[in-house]
């Protein structure tokens, strides 16, 4: 009985300096690495989570065209003008950067964890076997600004876009050490088509 418990031992020390070898490796060897597969792991999970807060506000009605862009015209009925309703856009940008906050705090490390198969011999193996845990620690900046596209529909129709640039400084822990960087997505918030000439005009009203 002394013998097989000195054995287990033995085995669970191997075990823990095996764990340790492992650890230190993959600090030294492929920190950087794992940072930027970390950093990616992040950026594509942050873009998944704005999509889909966008998605659910225009699901709730929450996003309307007509409630963000209204368009001015002369006596022949013609746009003029293209304005946009600023107080409206802030609170869709408040809302949206609250979901996306505590939607990307709440994230699960399996979520966004680094399978060691895309680490080692990732044509292989990637997104297989065990994953490095990656915790998301704290956001410290987030914001959004609205972008207006224009490009052609057709004959004499033009597609004008509102997209949503949002910017987030995420930092996050792996392997025991701390990154930060900045997230960048581009969504498309509405749209709609113009029959006419395009708008000279862009304005922005409301607080």
């Amino acid at each position: 009985m002394v013998r097989w418990f000195r054995g287990l031992l033995k085995w669970i020390a191997i075990l823990a300096v095996t764990a340790l070898v492992v650890f230190g490796l993959l600090r030294s060897k492929y920190r950087l690495v794992i940072q930027d597969l970390a950093e990616t792991q992040v950026k594509n999970t942050t873009s998944d989570l704005t999509n889909d807060a966008i998605a659910k506000q225009i699901a709730a009605g929450d996003i309307q065209y007509d409630r963000i862009v209204y368009f001015e015209k002369d006596l022949n009925g013609r746009i003029t003008a293209l304005k946009t309703n600023m107080s409206e856009v802030n609170r869709l940008k408040t809302d949206i950067l609250n979901i996306i906050n505590d939607e990307i705090l709440a994230l699960d490390t399996s979520d966004i964890g680094i399978p060691l198969g895309s680490l080692f011999l990732p044509e292989l193996f990637s997104g297989k076997g065990p994953a490095i845990p990656v915790h998301i620690l704290s956001i410290r900046n987030s914001d959004a600004t609205f972008v207006s596209h224009f490009s052609e529909a057709g004959i004499n129709q033009t597609l004008h876009q509102l997209t949503m640039d949002v910017s987030v400084d995420v930092a996050v822990l792996v392997l025991g050490r701390t990154s930060s960087f900045t997230i960048n997505s581009e969504v498309v918030v509405a749209e709609t088509v113009i029959i006419g000439d395009v708008p000279e005009t862009f304005l922005q009203t409301g607080g």
